[in-house]
């Protein structure tokens, strides 16, 4: 029988859903099961459902309910605001788009498409922080920009993007602005109106709502074309027919993750901080990567000399920890992670960082566990490390 993880640190790849969520998934999935779009009693039930739901997810954000259309996922939610946007823009002959060298792969392998359409694509560099500079992306605007693209928190250090003032920019050039909120949305106040954007993404799992469904903010006027034609779901912008129970679960998400946003997030970094203290100070050789102060609260990324990540990953497991090294969509990959290689880490740390991020469910005694286990651990590995360059 295989073990169960006693220490969940692992949030950002994926958030247990919460209890009201399972609860409502299950109910609607039993009880309103009517197609969405049917006239009819039980089609009218079911598209209430969807309706409630539209607006917890609109309140979350700070939105219209008009302007959310629903998707399966952050990466559908990308590619709809990227492959939409662009294509609708592209009769006007402007074909440049900026993004930056930290985004998620839903981002980064969206734009390695549009690009084979014939579209240019500039990269932004980020500082060692993981912070792209507002005069990088004046400096890379260019008559032909029309679509901008950059995330508001990254996934693996947990940095904020000044997104306010890099739309802004964006906006005077009469640039379309798109931000991956998927990894803020529920941990901290994310409002589309504030921040100014015309694209918004967010993915339910992330803040303990259902895997497979998330939702595009799309602000009104904006022109996109349809990334799956066939029906007239979601305002003629995602066809097909709405995954009912899914929406209803991401509505209670939202609506619960938003009531407790301000505890969560003041809990989640007492927590965040009391584990980098424990290992700084345990671990030597540890170091925290990104910005110290300008991340989301439940999010840190330590490198440790003289260790492979994927190996310090498999030793927490076996005590019954639960980390990452990065992208859980990135996981199996060889190549070191794009983010630190970007913010111009060195090679080593580079592949020695482990990702530690909270979530309501971690407890005091389980930081205060794995501050305990990882200096033994890691003084373990260290040894292994050295013994085997010796027999090289």
């Amino acid at each position: 029988m295989s073990r169960v993880v006693r220490i969940y640190l692992d949030y950002n790849a994926t958030s247990p859903p919460f209890a009201d969520v399972v609860a409502t998934v299950a109910r609607v999935l039993a009880e309103d099961f009517g197609n969405a779009s049917s006239v009819h009693a039980f089609g009218q039930r079911a598209k209430a459902v969807v309706d409630d739901a539209r607006q917890e997810v609109a309140a979350l954000i700070d939105a219209d309910a008009g302007e959310v259309v629903f998707t399966a996922g952050g990466t559908e939610a990308d590619n709809l605001a990227l492959r939409g946007a662009a294509e609708a823009v592209e009769p006007l002959g402007r074909r440049h788009v900026i993004t930056t060298a930290i985004e998620h792969e839903a981002v980064l392998n969206t734009l390695k498409s549009v690009a084979r359409r014939g579209w240019t694509v500039t990269t932004l560099p980020v500082d060692e922080s993981g912070v792209v500079t507002p005069d990088a992306l004046r400096a890379a605007l260019t008559p032909e920009t029309s679509l901008v693209s950059v995330m508001h928190a990254n996934n693996e250090v947990g940095t904020i993007q000044p997104i306010a003032e890099l739309a802004a920019i964006a906006r005077e050039h009469g640039a379309i602005f798109h931000t991956d909120a998927v990894q803020s949305a529920g941990k901290i106040p994310v409002s589309a109106r504030r921040l100014g954007v015309d694209l918004l993404a967010i993915s339910g799992h992330k803040f303990g709502g259902p895997k497979g469904i998330g939702a595009l903010w799309v602000r009104r006027g904006v022109r996109l074309a349809q990334a799956m034609t066939g029906g007239k779901q979601e305002r003629n912008r995602r066809a097909g027919t709405e995954n009912v129970p899914a929406i209803a679960g991401l509505g209670v998400a939202a609506r619960l993750s938003r009531e407790k946003l301000a505890a969560n997030s003041s809990g989640f970094a007492e927590l965040r901080d009391r584990l980098e203290r424990g290992i700084l100070e345990g671990v030597p050789g540890s170091s925290v990567n990104g910005d110290p102060a300008r991340r989301v609260p439940n999010t840190t990324n330590i490198s440790f000399d003289g260790v492979e990540a994927e190996s310090l990953l498999i030793a927490l497991d076996l005590e019954g920890v639960a980390v990452s090294t990065g992208s859980a969509c990135s996981s199996g990959s060889l190549e070191p992670s794009h983010v630190l290689r970007a913010m111009g880490l060195p090679h080593g740390r580079t592949r020695n960082s482990l990702r530690f991020s909270l979530g309501a469910g971690t407890t005091p005694a389980e930081i205060d566990f794995v501050v305990e286990a990882l200096p033994g651990l890691v003084t373990k590995l260290r040894r292994l490390t050295r013994a085997a360059a010796a027999v090289r």
